[in-house]
């Protein structure tokens, strides 16, 4: 209630006067406006309203006007109001002080009738008074009753209550305002009191929750929200009370009336205060936000779907290993997609088998090769019977696992009741069209089930792993046939060589690092040689894959073909240097050559370059001739030195072409070591080749343990890093051909020589216990020997040499080769060459720097291959 002036009798103030002569007019007033709202006038009480009241919001002041027409009572709201205090207003004439010159002579008129007595109510511009600090010539415009009022005296006088009609009309259009925004906003809007009780609710909110908005009056959080929810938001209402601190995007759970669907709100309180500042409640502003938590929700599952996909395209097919392959899948879902996860894969295809085109019927063998889980290390178990990792299994026909491995489609399997798994997706890989196996992904109970999004992402996680398993399988397959060319290139079992104690070792590519690799063109060769003479052999073709190892298998066959032509090593590489250029163009060897003496242009021939070395090695000299191609230097050991790498001038590799090779020819002594080896053993990526020379000659330290061991040694010392490449290590140990298994006489250029040769040879024999041979090998000796005096040139050269077989051989220096020819039944001559074929295990003849050597090689008794009776040879031949 706004501030009366009233005078009381003996007051000092001379403001109260004018409160007195105002009380019964007032209270008359007052009264018929309480009886209005049903309060009796006798049961009112007169006091001070208290905050939050009407009088907060609107200017209201008063004033009274004495006999004189000047102020003589000046309240403290009109001090508020007009901004002036009471010890300067009291005696102001209002009409002067407040009123504009041009309004001035009504307001007199005005004045004289309310000094009247007349009462008068209007609405009446003004100005505050010159001179106020801070508001010089501002203007107002107030609503003024004027009541008439007598002073002790008997004189009349006025009372003035004021009120400022901007203000008022203000707080009409906020009101207006705030009704508007309250029955239209489309966001449920509450006014909730101090007790934490609704005392208004809009249109929106009654929609939602029922009823009408007067319905919701006094209604609590409570009786709408379950209890821990409703609890957790009235701790929040309160403390918003206590705070002032407003809460923005608080999200509230619960259910409307008539509906099981769980809603989502999102809910802004602030506090609300009166016009004097005293908060009065707490506003609540509600917004429906169920569509767009489920839409959240589904753009967080797609942004998890592609995150996942991302991570399995970067971490899923980097190695070409099956099972690797299958727990890169397993590492991706596992926990980001599923709890639980298996792979199975045909057994078929580990198996290496080929697997046919179309759909399987889901009833083959699999093997368990990968499992993942979350919660638990024990067996998967959502499908039946556990499997452990590594056991072969199959599904009964009519499971549902077996129906996707059938129908190439996904099937969901439900959890057992008191299991772990609450369900589970089993997904056929599918590649190329061919099923290779089943990943099973399954969740366990209280995580959110699979949806058809979860569907689609297993498909395409499955498929995406079943190429990269697919790709595995046909690199593991056709790395494995690589292989076994590859082997089948090389010498089987352990080579034996007459005077030398043989060892080596082939290891392919990554076979120590366990990552699959293409199979390189390395290879190695020892080749039995006429008059027990040895060719060693070691070589590196450049590249990697199946045309390395056939490239490695051609030249390999050529240099066995140019051994036995028993061609001296530098020529043998040579003639390997133009089968090497020929290998890549479209012609051959003609085609190469020709096009090596044409310009070069644009050659879109393929181009093979390979390194070698190739060693001639004599059992009975112990010299060992050598002939390198771009390869690396051998490595000797002798008795009681330090290992050492032979000055053998390496010259340009295999299909370059146009440099000749230099041939060095080296004594060993008895009991020394040789080695021929691979880069592949000496380099890698991380290691220089000068280091692993010299990792590989220190490792040659104790050269006199067996073969075997030395090789173990060496491969376990410099450690298979090396792995890298395709390794290939020969070791050969020298055991000369004792002097006592040689014989050898030189013959004169005469018909006697003949017979001197079979006694020099039957005696020889005999010496050696080899009775069985003597008949056999007098007969061939004649024939050789006889041959040399006819068609011969020089000194006649016998030698036979006991090893592991019996070698003879008849030097001379005539250049003509002789030539094996059928003789005719009517020809006296012509079957000695013929008988020497018939009765031997070997014959040939070849080159020698002063002429020719014709030789024959008969195994010894008591071995797997028997003679050959002379009688019947010699009948064979009529």
């Amino acid at each position: 209630m706004s501030e009366i002036p009233a005078k009381a009798t003996e007051s000092e103030d001379p403001s109260e006067g004018a409160r007195a002569r105002a009380a019964d007019g007032l209270a008359s007033a007052v009264g018929g406006a309480l009886a209005a709202d049903g309060v009796r006038s006798g049961d009112a009480i007169w006091q001070s309203s208290p905050p939050g009241s009407i009088y907060d919001y609107i200017k209201v002041a008063s004033f009274s006007i004495g006999p004189d027409g000047l102020v003589d009572q000046w309240s403290l709201r009109a001090e508020h109001l007009f901004g002036i205090p009471a010890g300067r207003a009291v005696g102001m004439d209002p009409i002067e002080a407040f009123i504009d010159p041009r309004h001035r002579e009504r307001g007199m008129r005005k004045m004289a009738e309310i000094l009247d007595g007349r009462e008068w109510t209007g609405v009446v511009p003004f100005r505050m008074p010159k001179g106020v600090e801070g508001e010089c010539g501002h203007e107002g415009l107030a609503e003024v009753y004027v009541m008439p009022t007598r002073t002790e005296e008997g004189e009349k006088a006025a009372v003035c209550i004021v009120v400022d009609v901007r203000t008022l009309r203000s707080i009409e259009t906020d009101l207006a305002a705030s009704q508007a925004i309250f029955s239209q906003s489309p966001f449920g809007f509450l006014l909730i009191d101090p007790d934490l009780r609704v005392r208004r609710a809009n249109q929106r909110f009654a929609s939602i929750f029922g009823g009408t908005p007067d319905d919701h009056r006094g209604k609590g959080v409570h009786d709408y929200l379950q209890r821990g929810e409703a609890e957790r938001v009235a701790a929040t209402l309160r403390r918003v009370l206590e705070t002032g601190n407003s809460i923005t995007d608080m999200h509230v759970t619960g259910f409307v009336p008539g509906s099981d669907e769980r809603r989502h709100w999102s809910v802004n309180l602030y506090r609300v205060h009166s016009g004097s500042g005293r908060p009065i409640g707490v506003a609540w502003l509600g917004t429906d936000i169920t569509a767009r938590r489920a839409a959240a929700r589904e753009a967080a599952a797609a942004r998890r779907n592609l995150a996942l996909l991302n991570e399995a395209g970067a971490r899923i097919g980097n190695s070409l290993d099956l099972e690797t392959t299958a727990r890169q899948l397993l590492d991706v879902v596992v926990p980001g997609f599923c709890d639980l996860a298996t792979v199975d894969l045909y057994q078929g295809l580990l198996a290496g088998d080929e697997t046919p085109p179309g759909l399987a019927d889901g009833s083959g063998e699999l093997r368990r090769v990968a499992f993942a889980s979350a919660v638990s290390d024990a067996p998967f178990a959502g499908t039946g019977v556990p499997v452990a990792v590594g056991a072969v299994h199959h599904y009964p026909f009519n499971s549902p696992c077996a129906d996707a491995l059938r129908t190439a489609r996904p099937q969901t399997v439900p959890g057992e009741d008191g299991g772990l798994v609450q369900s589970t997706l089993a997904v056929p890989m599918v590649a190329h069209d061919t099923v290779v196996g089943l990943v099973q992904f399954a969740r366990t109970k209280g995580s959110e089930p699979f949806g058809d999004r979860d569907r689609e992402l297993a498909v395409e996680l499955a498929a995406r792993a079943a190429v990269c398993i697919d790709n595995a399988r046909l690199y593991r397959r056709e790395h494995e046939r690589a292989l076994i060319l590859q082997r089948s290139l090389l010498p089987p079992g352990d080579p034996e060589a007459s005077g030398l104690d043989i060892a080596c070792r082939y290891l392919p590519g990554n076979v120590n690092t366990g990552r699959p690799s293409e199979v390189g063109g390395d290879w190695f060769d020892v080749i039995e040689l006429p008059g027990h003479r040895t060719a060693l052999v070691v070589g590196d073709v450049m590249g990697r894959g199946l045309r390395a190892a056939v490239a490695m298998g051609e030249l390999r066959t050529a240099v066995r073909t140019l051994a036995q032509l028993d061609l001296e090593p530098a020529e043998v590489l040579s003639q390997l240097d133009e089968i090497a250029r020929g290998l890549g163009a479209p012609g051959g060897v003609q085609q190469a050559t020709r096009a090596a003496r044409r310009p070069r242009e644009a050659d879109l021939s393929e181009v093979y370059l390979a390194t070698c070395v190739y060693a001639v090695y004599d059992s009975v000299t112990r010299r060992c001739t050598f002939a390198n191609a771009g390869h690396l230097p051998p490595v000797l050991v002798e008795p009681g030195e330090q290992a050492l790498m032979l000055d053998v001038p390496p010259g340009m590799p295999l299909g370059v072409g146009g440099e000749p090779f230099e041939e060095v020819e080296v004594e060993l002594p008895e009991g020394a070591l040789l080695a021929l080896y691979t880069d592949g053993l000496v380099e890698s990526r991380d290691h220089p080749l000068d280091e692993g020379l010299q990792a590989f000659v220190s490792a040659l330290s104790d050269p006199t343990q067996p073969l075997e061991d030395v090789c173990d040694h060496v491969l376990n010392t410099l450690d298979t890093h090396h792995g890298e490449d395709d390794i290939a290590l020969l070791m050969a140990r020298v055991q000369g051909l004792p002097t006592e298994s040689v014989g050898d006489w030189t013959l004169p250029r005469e018909p006697r020589s003949v017979g001197r040769a079979r006694e020099y040879a039957r005696a020889q024999l005999l010496a050696w216990d080899m009775e069985p041979l003597v008949d056999t090998t007098e007969l061939l000796v004649s024939e050789l020997v006889t041959n040399a005096l006819r068609y011969g040139e020089g000194e006649i050269r016998l030698r036979l040499l006991l090893d592991r077989t019996l070698v003879c051989e008849v030097w001379d220096s005539g250049l003509v080769q002789p030539r094996r020819r059928r003789a005719r039944d009517t020809d006296e001559g012509g079957r000695g060459l013929q008988l020497v074929g018939l009765l031997s295990a070997a014959w040939g003849s070849r080159r020698t720097p002063r002429g020719k050597t014709v030789w024959f090689e008969l195994p010894l008794p008591g071995g797997d291959t028997s003679l050959t009776d002379p009688a019947e040879a010699l009948l064979s031949l009529f």
